[in-house]
Order: C-alpha cells, then structure tokens, then sequence
C-alpha cells in the first residue's frame, strides 16, 4: 500500500520537497499530496519589484498547477488550522487529512518584536497581497498628495519610511526611490518635497554583508536616490501619524516594516519545542521533529550548523532542507539510514533599484554589473529547475520587456512587441532564397567535384572566367576603405572589364579580420584549413550546401527559426569576409536578424515545437524518465 506523505506549505520548501518526492518514488510507492490556502507559489525575493512597480504582480506568481504538472502530485487548495500529531492527521475547517509522513513548510510571518502599533499601522512586504497593497497604497498617497492644499497633510502624504535595514528593507526603499522620479513626474510633483527614509538600530545597512559592500549600497542609497538613511536608531511605537523612535518622531502616511521575521502563525498550536524568539521548531539533524514521521523544513525548522546555531531564513536553507527531508523520507520508507542535513550558502545578491546591486558569491564581491547579472541568473535558475524554458521566458517577459519603471533610450524601443505574424512573409521568402541557393549549387555540382576554391576567388584562373564569347577581368575600385588592422571595412564597386571597358558592376562590402602585413586571417584560414587538400575542401564544401539548404528549409518551416536565423547570419558573415557581399545579398543580414525575434511561432512549427521541447523537458526533469510522448505533451505555454 502506497504510503501518504502531507506536505503543508507550497513555499520553497515545500515545492521542492515534492518534486523530489516525486522524482525519487517509485511505481505506487507513494501519495504525495501538498497543501496551500493559495492556488500559486510566490517569489518572495521579488515582492519588492511588486511593491515598488518595476514589474506586474503576475511576474511573481506562479500556478501551482503549472508546476507540477507531468507529477503525480496531488494539489489541493485549503488552509490547515489544526493539526493532531500523536494521531497522524491535520484539519481544515471543512475537511481532515490523514498521512504516513508529514512535511511542515508553512514558511515565515513578519516579527513586529512586541513594538506597540506595527502590526495595526504598518505595511509589511512578506506576501504577494503585500506587495500589491502596498503599490496600490503608494499611488493613492500621490493621488491624494498632488490634490491636497494643507502643507503638513501633503507632506505627510509624500514621506515614506521603512523600517529596517536588512535584505528586504534596503531593496524595498532602492525599488521605491527609482519609482518615484516616475511618480513625481506624472502627479507634477517636486521630487524635493519627497522623503524616502530607511531606519534602523544597527550601526550599518545590510549587516550581513561585508563592511565595503555594506558602505557601497548605503553611499548609493544617499547620493544617488536621495534616500535618508537612519541608523543606531530604536522604533518605539507605530500610529496613525508616522513612526516614533527614540528621540524623534516621523510623520508619515507610509510605513512599512521588514525588520524580522518569525515561524509561521501557523504553527503556534503545534505540541513542538520551539526555538527562541523566532519561534522556529526544534528539529534533529535530519530535519525531524519529535514526532519522527514529521519533518519541519525552511524557515519553520530549525535546524541549527555544527556550532548549534539555527540556518539564516534564506531561500538556499528552505530548497536545501525541504530536499534533505524528502530523501530522509523515501530512506525511511525503504529502511534505508537517515542522513544527515547540512545547509550550504552559496552568496547573498541585494539589488537596489534595477541598475544596481551588490553580491557576495562563495565569499566573494562581485562588481555592480556582474552582480545584477547573477541576480538574474538566479532566478533563472530557479524557473528552470520548476518549471524550464517557460518560467524563464515568462521571467525575462516581465523583467526585460513589460518592465513598468522608467526606462533608458534603448530599453524604450527594445521593449516595443511585434506581432509574430508580421514576420512570416519575411520568414518565407528568406528561407526560399536559401533553399534557392542550395539547390543551384547541387545543379552546379557541388556534390561531385571540388568548386570552392574558385567560388572563394582562391583558384589558380580566379582572375578570369568566360563570359558568352569574350574573356573578362575582375576589378574592385574602393568607395568607402575603414582600415584600423584588427578590423578592415571595405565597400567599393566590381566591375566586369573586357578589354578595359566595363560590362557590368554591381556594389560589394567585404570586411578583413586581423590583417597585419602581408598577413590576413581568414585568407590565411581558407589557404591553410578549408582549401589544404581536395578532400577537406569538399568536406567544408558539402557542408555549405547542406548548411544552406537545411537553413531554407528551417525557415520555411518555422522549425528552430532562431537557430535557422543564426546559422543564415554566420553563413552570411562567413562570405562577407572571405569573398564580400554583393548589394543584391545585403538585406539577408537583416532580415536573418530580424527573424531570430520568433519569426517561427506565427504559422510555423516553432508554434508546437517549443512548448512542446519544454514540456518534454519538464517531464524528464520532474520524473527522472525520458518520454517523447505523453498526455499533454503538446500544451501551450500558460
């Protein structure tokens, strides 16, 4: 009988539990069900990109159902609010669950620290309604900011504070301060008149980091956004009005709280030993509770290093020990020893606004652009371990194209759609020149006899050729001749001489790498690779016709059309350099760029073809078994 694992919380942790869960069981094995009052899984790393409008709130959430889907995991939406351990099951209002083993990933809630006011005045950013209420609330205050008369009323309208200075703090109050140059501008308000101000009791911003990185982010925040930054600073209480510390008082319509966090609410009934202040629940060093069917993974568990001390809250502690549990589990259903769970961080990414960041990867800092970069990459990463090319390209949609905060000159126009079936007679008729070519070259017989050393202008009579009845030379006068040595730009005129008068000419731009001399590179390459005997020769040579040929047909397809595009614009790159373009040829360059941008998924097998390697992929990665075949393995991205 199939053994029932509960997993409560589709978190971090809780995700990651069940798809390891899943790729690990065998045949009816085991019943993998996972709990959640809400129907998606949130990025928490980027409410604030929410909160502070650089994207839509879609950008971080995604459907449960579109995770998991190819799994055998059952999904079910309700909210646990009792849970019986000794007997082996949990219980909503409406229903009641029973397990073998059970996962408890209910995540964090915001720690106000017995603050009087903070949790009745005070925003918090630790939840996807946090993020949406507070970027609705923000607007309404320049709303109500630029139609107000009463000074005080309006400066208290346009004074926002943020109430610690951590990871999600610093981030928060950067997002916001890039925002407000866009809102400031659209309500026809003073950015002057504006307070962005960040508090905090410790003595430095984001204390974890290392000191430099630490005066890097806070020398940004003032200089560059015009943040106030407080520090050694102790919040007394939160009103109506503003915040009250100690010595001073804020007026302020806007505060948001993200100085701490705690286990979940959720857990506050169960018969567990909790840890301190955060109340995290005490587990062994194989992420169990007392009740050795339970397992407390994430932010819940606290599960402590070599020196006692419980793992930071951070997303690498909640994926690392919900996969620790679930193979602590599948080991105890198949008798198999426990092992033990260790966390390791691999670096901490803060960005502050879109343009900057600052990283600490395996103990190193990284510069502001490589570590921007890095923030993006992991959250790339991420997507493709959940839910492959299909988060990542609804990451990139949000982040890149539908970015909401101002933007520079060039993200203006680059982030301007197109409708892909614009670009099909474009597509077509590119793809059947290829083709064209590729098969005149077969007529020519360049699959029985070696023709590329007279195509590349390298044969011994490459000066000459018969023209009707008559000999002809080749002359290239020079128009325009840009020479720097490492790259050479040539465009000029051929014309066709038969004894001195020309016959016909026509433009042609030929470019030299790394001509030095007497000595040229790609000359130098096609002499010595490509035409060093007739049998390499005939290699390079089939391979262009194949090349051009498979590229026509890729095109005219709508298969690969990104590949397709590419190869069309190396092959183009590849004549522009050895024997020049002649102007009749010039737009396939552009028109193969201009069809990389998705020209295949209007009218062409791109449409299936992706989402259908996407799915194929998901498949594999989520059940550890390769199938080209399957219910649903054509579905559309969501």
């Amino acid at each position: 009988m199939a053994k029932r694992v509960l997993i409560v919380g589709a978190g971090y942790a809780g995700i990651e539990a069940a798809l390891t869960l899943n790729r690990r069981k065998k045949k009816n094995d085991l019943e993998i069900t996972l709990i959640d009052k809400n129907d998606y899984h949130t990025l928490l790393t980027e409410l604030h990109e929410v909160a502070g409008n650089r994207i839509s709130e879609e950008g971080i959430r995604i459907p449960l159902r579109s995770i998991f889907k190819y799994t055998n995991v059952n999904l079910v939406l309700d909210e646990i609010t009792s849970f019986d351990l000794e007997h082996n099951r949990v219980a909503s209002v409406k229903k009641q669950y029973e397990y073998d083993y059970l996962i408890l990933a209910m995540g964090s809630t915001p720690n106000f620290f017995g603050i009087p006011g903070l949790k009745e005045n005070a925003f918090t950013l630790w939840s996807f309604d946090d993020a949406v209420r507070i970027r609705e609330h923000i607007k309404k205050c320049f709303t109500l900011a630029s139609q107000e008369k009463d000074k005080e009323a309006r400066r208290r309208f346009l004074t926002f504070v943020v109430a610690g200075a951590g990871f999600t703090g610093v981030e928060m109050i950067g997002e916001l301060a890039i925002w407000v140059r866009s809102l400031c501008k659209e309500y026809k308000i003073d950015r002057k008149e504006v307070r962005l101000t960040i508090v905090d009791m410790l003595p430095r911003i984001l204390n974890n980091l290392k000191e430099h990185n630490s005066s890097k982010a806070h020398k940004y925040l003032e200089r560059k956004l015009h943040v106030e930054v407080m520090l050694n600073t102790k919040i007394k209480e939160a009103t109506e009005k503003g915040l009250i510390y100690e010595g001073g008082e804020i007026e302020a319509a806007t505060v948001i709280w993200a100085a701490g966090i705690k286990a979940s609410e959720d857990a506050d009934s169960l018969k567990i030993e909790k840890l301190g202040g955060p109340k995290r629940l005490k587990v062994d060093e194989f992420c169990r509770t007392e009740y050795k069917n339970v397992y407390s993974v994430g932010d819940l568990g606290g599960l402590a290093d070599e020196a006692g001390r419980p793992y930071a809250a951070m997303v690498e502690n909640a994926i690392q020990t919900a996969h620790g549990a679930a193979e602590n589990i599948i080991n105890q259903i198949r008798g198999k020893e426990q092992k033990k769970v260790t966390v390791k961080f691999h670096g901490t990414m803060v960005s502050v606004g879109n343009y900057f960041c600052v990283a600490e990867i395996m103990n190193r800092s990284l510069p502001v652009w490589l570590s921007v970069i890095m923030k993006f990459m992991v959250n790339i990463h991420y997507l493709w371990e959940i839910t492959g090319f299909r988060g990542i390209s609804r990451y990139l949609y949000h982040e890149v194209l539908e970015r909401k905060q101002r933007k520079m000159l060039v993200e203006q126009h680059w982030s301007t759609r197109l409708q892909a079936w614009w670009l099909t007679p474009l597509r077509l008729f590119l793809g059947g020149m290829w083709l064209y070519e590729g098969i005149v070259k077969v007529t020519e017989g360049w699959l029985l006899s070696p023709k590329l050393a007279q195509f590349l202008g390298m044969a011994t009579d490459a000066t000459s050729a018969a023209s009707g009845n008559s000999a002809y030379v080749t002359r290239v006068d020079d128009i325009i001749a840009i020479k720097t040595g490492l790259i050479n730009f040539f465009l000029g005129t051929e014309s066709r001489l038969v004894d001195g008068v020309s016959i016909a000419s026509q433009k042609l731009v030929k470019v030299e790498l790394f001509h030095f001399g007497d000595f040229s590179l790609i000359p130098w390459f096609l002499q010595h690779v490509v035409l060093v005997n007739d049998a390499v020769a005939m290699f390079f040579q089939v391979l262009v016709v194949v090349f051009e040929i498979l590229v026509g047909l890729m095109l005219l397809g709508g298969a690969f059309t990104f590949l397709g595009s590419l190869i069309s614009v190396g092959l183009l790159t590849m004549f522009i350099t050895s024997t020049g373009l002649y102007q009749k040829d010039w737009w396939m360059i552009f028109a193969g760029i201009a069809t990389m941008g998705g020209a295949g998924r209007a009218f062409g097998l791109d449409y299936y073809l992706i989402p259908y390697l996407n799915n194929v992929w998901e498949s594999y990665w989520k059940n550890k078994k390769i199938r080209l075949f399957f219910k649903r393995s054509l579905d559309r991205f969501d």
